[in-house]
């Protein structure tokens, strides 16, 4: 590799906010690299309840702005990634002696008409003695309260952003460590080591970005060099994934005699989601797993509404996040702010430095306007914001269309079936025509490898998607490891390891 490309922002940090960041940067014009030391959105963004909401409970702390601007943010990201968006109805039964009724009634209220809800349907009463969604609960829940937010499938965000700021000239580095950022002068010099043996090098940038998430006060300390830098609480949050629970696509949230909430979520279509867990973590990040105790917590809280209980051994699956929140003194995990900080420093001569802290999911896009606003007042201002109004590679299509466009990729490709067509397209949107190509029967896909995963597939995330290992398709641009069996996981890793190798697989099985 060359040394000493130059950029006008390098990115540390492969997460939602870093890849936001990366893709409205390059959009208006700058010079952008960015280098996540493991696979893109492994971290913290892999981690998430994968929720497009507005956060009804963060009303409780009076963070108004916050979830307005959340609010906001729910139409506007259907409307740009309507395959890995789409609207979820969440059901919050009644629990006599926790929140009264009217108090759920007031915050649905002021949930509803805070801003932003065009599409999306308004709150509604259930009778749960009449309504299916009461059928899996327990018959003391007779009255429930019906309102919208979206689901995101959370590391295809990542990626698609990742993908669209590449292809807008960007480059994107997975797998590169950052080892060293010096300032020279107006100059950041940044030293990289990549996976890949005999790949560091050095390149230079006007300004650094670190978007490191949980590590971003180790990047501060160890990389730029601080001392005593403590800006950060890590929250760990933990899910664990059942078989399906209830037949309904709707979502539950419960509440907890501690004063959290839990969310039950229909979960790629065999499975319910159950989480998340709120704990002060103090560990490495990169080996955060979730404990015995909280999944006796998730078991135990589930169980307090459903009918049949949850147990620990229903568990097929579990994953553990660490939110890097600001650290703003507050009491307990569940009650630290939510909301993004952005600290910039430099400029006159010195090279500037912005570090993000906090932020969540939702607002990710409305963190790199804010980023970029500073970036603007450092470099001078090149273009003006864009991605309001710009789709995510594969959303361009309505954000109500998206039966119809699974109808016509079934007319166009007809050995596919119904639910092959709709994985595609929740996955991929328009750009599944690419994976399919001219392909007019099942094997001009290549070699099948379980499930829905087909060759054709996994080289289409490998020339496309920065996918490197077999985990990066199974677990964060797909979930089809909760689908595979053990030897179709193997024969796909021996696939993916003859291909880096430049083996011939057809002599090779």
């Amino acid at each position: 590799m060359a040394n000493d490309a130059a950029y006008d922002i390098f990115i540390i940090g492969g997460g939602i906010n870093g890849c936001g960041i990366a893709r409205d940067a390059v959009g208006r014009g700058y010079a952008v690299g960015l280098a996540e030391m493991s696979d893109l959105g492994s971290g913290t963004s892999s981690g998430s309840t994968k929720l497009v909401h507005g956060g009804l409970r963060y009303l409780e702390h009076y963070e108004f702005r916050l979830v307005r601007e959340a609010l906001l943010e729910r139409e506007v990201l259907w409307r740009s990634a309507p395959h890995i968006i789409w609207p979820l109805r969440f059901i919050l039964p009644h629990h006599n002696g926790l929140r009264p009724s009217w108090l759920l009634r007031l915050g649905l209220f002021i949930y509803d008409h805070l801003g932003g809800r065009k599409l999306l349907p308004p709150t509604r009463v259930l009778d749960m003695r009449q309504d299916e969604a009461g059928r899996p609960l327990k018959p003391v829940f007779s009255k429930a309260f019906e309102y919208s937010d979206c689901w995101v499938n959370d590391t295809r965000l990542v990626v698609l952003n990742a993908v669209d700021a590449a292809e807008r000239g960007a480059t994107i580095m997975p797998r590169t460590k950052v080892v060293s950022a010096v300032r020279e002068g107006d100059i950041w010099k940044i030293a990289l080591d990549s996976s890949e043996p005999g790949e560091s090098q050095t390149v230079s940038a006007r300004l650094l970005v670190n978007a490191a998430g949980p590590w971003v006060d180790h990047v501060l300390a160890s990389t730029v060099g601080r001392n005593d830098v403590h800006n950060v609480r890590l929250v760990k949050g933990s899910h664990i994934v059942v078989k399906r629970l209830f037949d309904h696509d709707r979502c539950y949230i419960f509440q907890n005699a501690d004063g959290r909430i839990i969310f039950a979520i229909p979960y790629e279509d065999d499975f319910t989601l159950i989480g998340t867990t709120d704990q002060d973590y103090e560990a490495d990040p990169a080996a955060v797993e979730i404990s015995q105790s909280e999944i006796d917590y998730l078991c135990a809280a589930a169980s307090e509404y459903f009918e049949a209980p949850i147990t620990p051994d229903q568990v097929v699956w579990t994953y553990s996040g660490v939110r890097p929140l600001f650290d703003d003194g507050a009491s307990k995990a569940q009650e630290a702010t939510r909301d993004y900080v952005l600290k910039d420093e430099g400029g006159d001569g010195v090279a500037p430095l912005i570090n993000i802290f906090g932020g969540k999911i939702t607002t990710y896009r409305r963190l790199a306007e804010s980023t970029l606003a500073l970036i603007g007042n450092h470099l001078g201002r090149s273009g003006s914001p864009w991605t309001a109004t710009a789709p995510l590679p594969g959303g361009e299509f309505a954000p109500m269309a998206f039966a119809d466009e699974c109808d016509q990729l079934l007319r166009d490709y007809a050995f596919l079936t119904a639910q092959q067509a709709r994985r595609l397209m929740r996955l991929y949107g328009a750009r599944a025509r690419i994976i399919l190509g001219d392909a007019r029967a099942e094997a001009d896909l290549g070699r099948h490898f379980g499930g829905g995963l087909y060759e054709a597939e996994v080289r289409y995330l490998i020339e496309t998607e920065f996918v490197q290992e077999a985990d990066d398709i199974l677990w964060r641009r797909t979930k089809d490891g909760l689908h595979l069996s053990e030897n179709e996981i193997d024969a796909l890793k021996q696939f993916m390891s003859n291909q880096s190798h430049g083996t011939d697989t057809a002599a090779a099985e």
